[in-house]
């Protein structure tokens, strides 16, 4: 029986690793990487669906930036439209001094263009009328410190608007009247002289020249105002750089010439019949700054028809700006045109409210 050889083992070169070795290295490092694969590796999307996240994204982006823009604008517009008024409220001032016309004496007392106001209110009264001016004080308009109060704290300017007369005890009496209450403010021009559509010009140029106020408001005498409520009204629409605000109406054109309120002017609204077009009730009416400038500047070429309404109406009808209708500021209807609008079954004037 042959005798069984010896088994040797074969020794490994010197710095050679063991096959085994490499096979389980190898392993591990499979598994390891699969293991990182499947933390890091993210899921694959459907098709599309990247493009998607990235398109509103970016939409989201251009929205933003777009919406950043347009604050941008609308504060260079406000700043440019402050610019442009406060130009043209100088250049205003400067030419009724050329003209020979200084501002009021309300204006020379408080110095230069004060800080901005609320709203200036301007009741337009006659020298005639000395108690219904009396009515007003006693009633609803703050007087003395009160009414140098109202502005400080509230900035609400108020005061009667009146002309200047040829008589000059009529002027005596009104400079005493003033000195007594220091709530009249004084127009350069004469009284009754171009009617209504002339005076509601000068008072909102010697107003621009005295006041830097967001509003400025016109007010008849015989109406009796809630200041508060006015204030709550205009705080509405402070914001907006071109608001006409008061009660809209709209009455028919009157082309009988032996009538009271007969317009000249009927042709050019078309045939007989037709209504004028929207505006605001002469009792109580307002307008923001930039409009105030605007008619002020413009003045000398602004058409006036009969009616002072309808010539302010006019005045702004072609400009983009935002008609309010208040109902609140309607007052009552003149018994005259109130026959009138029954008679002829033509309406536009509103039934008496108080304001």
């Amino acid at each position: 029986m042959a005798a069984a050889r010896p088994h040797h083992h074969r020794a490994l070169p010197p710095g050679r690793v063991p096959t085994s070795w490499v096979a389980a290295l190898c392993t591990a490092c499979f598994l390891l990487g699969v293991c990182l694969v499947n933390r890091y590796w993210a899921v694959p999307e459907p098709p599309g669906c990247r493009n998607k996240v990235i398109s509103d994204r970016s939409r989201a982006g251009v929205l933003n930036q777009v919406s950043q823009t347009r604050e941008v604008v609308i504060a260079l517009d406000r700043t440019i439209s402050d610019i442009e008024m406060r130009l043209a409220a100088a250049r205003a001032a400067v030419q009724m001094r050329n003209q020979g016309v200084s501002p009021s004496d309300s204006a020379v007392d408080q110095g230069s263009m004060p800080r901005r106001l609320f709203f200036v209110m301007g009741i337009f009264t006659t020298f005639a009328n000395r108690k219904r001016r009396d009515s007003i004080r006693q009633t609803w308009m703050p007087r003395g410190e009160h009414l140098q109060r109202l502005e400080k704290e509230k900035g609400i300017v108020i005061r009667f608007v009146i002309g200047r007369s040829p008589d000059s005890e009529v002027e005596r009496a009104i400079d005493a009247e003033d000195k007594d209450h220091n709530d009249i403010l004084r127009l350069n021009h004469a009284e009754g002289y171009g009617g209504l559509p002339l005076k509601i010009q000068m008072f909102l140029s010697t107003s621009l020249s005295t006041w830097d106020a967001d509003f400025y408001i016109k007010v008849d005498d015989d109406v009796h105002v809630n200041i508060g409520v006015i204030r709550s009204i205009l705080a509405r629409h402070r914001s907006k750089p071109r608001v006409y605000i008061g009660c809209m109406k709209s009455g028919p054109v009157i082309a009988n010439n032996e009538s009271e309120y007969y317009e000249p002017d009927h042709w050019k609204f078309g045939t007989e019949g037709n209504n004028y077009f929207r505006h605001a009730t002469r009792q109580l009416y307002g307008i923001t700054r930039d409009l105030a400038t605007y008619i002020s500047i413009n003045r000398h070429i602004l058409h006036k028809f009969t009616n002072e309404d309808v010539s302010f109406g006019s005045w702004l009808i072609g400009l983009d700006v935002e008609h309010v209708d208040e109902r609140s500021l309607c007052c009552g209807t003149p018994p005259a045109l109130q026959k009138l609008l029954l008679t002829s079954n033509l309406f536009g004037y509103h039934k008496k409210k108080h304001t």
